[in-house]
């Protein structure tokens, strides 16, 4: 799997006669913080961090809109710059990233507390013994990126994203009346796996109905 690239502009580094000579304190805490949340937040994802001193190769991130240190860019997309990095917004970039390039597998739930749609999600499922994993995107703001990461392509930019977003089997579903039709209909649980799978024979055989 192929790693996502963090790349950190500093303030260092010489060009011609010109020289940085005083720290960049802001650069510093920067690089603290990409560390701190690869350890954390990141921890699961194959990520790789190149830094660089900005004087000497200041025109690289400049086509890419960043012209203050600190530059922080995640692929070829500057994400902060001229200031200490929101962890934040470094999670979110890396984590859509990382959702773009790698497929989701078995069943997940995507929900909040609280919800009546996201109940009834997990009570489909729950009622055919079909494992699943659940994440509350209010609680967890990694599963909230992944959520949106993983959906919007399917949905459309301009579509308003509901909970439950499900997938099966890897599959997107879409909420939960989708899911209650498949479950019904299709899912045929698979205890010696550990998850569910999706008969294409029943899809088939259910459409010449």
């Amino acid at each position: 799997m192929n790693k996502v690239k963090i790349t950190v502009f500093k303030w260092a580094g010489a060009w011609g006669p010109f020289k940085i000579k005083i720290p960049c304190g802001e650069c510093a805490l920067t690089e603290n913080i990409i560390r701190d949340t690869m350890a954390n937040e990141l921890a699961d994802i194959p990520v790789e961090l190149d830094e660089r001193e900005w004087l000497t190769e200041w025109w690289k991130p400049l086509t890419k809109g960043g012209w203050h240190a600190p530059i922080i860019m995640v692929e070829d997309k500057v994400i902060s710059q001229g200031m200490a990095l929101n962890r934040g917004l470094l999670t979110q970039a890396v984590i859509e990233h990382h959702s773009t390039q790698s497929p989701i597998n078995g069943n997940h739930v995507f929900g909040k507390e609280n919800c009546p749609y996201c109940v009834r999600a997990k009570d489909h499922l729950d009622r055919r013994g079909i494992p699943y994993q659940y994440h509350d995107v209010i609680k967890d703001s990694r599963a909230l990126y992944e959520m949106l990461a993983r959906v919007k392509p399917i949905i459309g930019p301009k579509t308003p994203v509901t909970v439950p977003q499900i997938w099966i089997d890897g599959d997107y579903v879409g909420g939960a009346d989708e899911l209650s039709k498949i479950v019904d209909e299709y899912v045929e649980p698979n205890y010696d796996r550990g998850q569910c799978s999706i008969s294409p024979e029943n899809r088939q055989r259910s459409s010449n109905d």
